[in-house]
């Protein structure tokens, strides 16, 4: 099914991520791109987005759609996750107000220590963002961005 996902990057090129709420069904604690969900219907993917980061992080930013493409994800509680997902970006420097019903904690990483620490430490994030990050690291040295 149809879903997204929103990287917001800081001034210094930092990504901010996501620790999810501990009382998840799913990857509680685990950590994450900025925020990420499903579309409503009738909803373009930058809406969706939009109003997503509103709801976990607090904060509103532009948002602009990077790529899709369509991964399969197995959780640690046994469910998988077939997604054709929207990758999109946008920039702040706003600190979030968390919604702690979705978010427990959240940090700015450079993409060069994301990028090391999910070799290093690779139970420490959800299946799908260590998938979604490896094409989002790809898409933006082919593009320079």
């Amino acid at each position: 099914h149809r879903a997204f996902s929103v990287f917001i990057l800081n001034d210094m090129n930092e990504i901010m991520l996501q620790q999810r709420a501990a009382h998840k069904y799913h990857s509680p604690l685990l950590w994450t791109n900025t925020c990420c969900s499903h579309q409503r219907e009738g909803e373009t993917n930058i809406q969706a987005g939009k109003r997503r980061l509103k709801e976990e992080m607090g904060f509103s930013s532009e948002l602009k759609e990077l790529f899709s493409f369509i991964y399969k994800a197995p959780f640690d509680n046994g469910l998988t996750e077939h997604e054709y997902d929207h990758v999109m970006i946008g920039y702040s420097n706003e600190t979030p107000v968390i919604n702690p019903d979705e978010v427990e904690s959240w940090k700015w990483m450079s993409i060069e220590a994301v990028k090391l620490d999910i070799a290093k430490q690779p139970e420490q994030y959800t299946a799908w963002f260590k998938i979604i990050f490896d094409q989002f690291y790809h898409f933006l040295e082919a593009n320079k961005i």
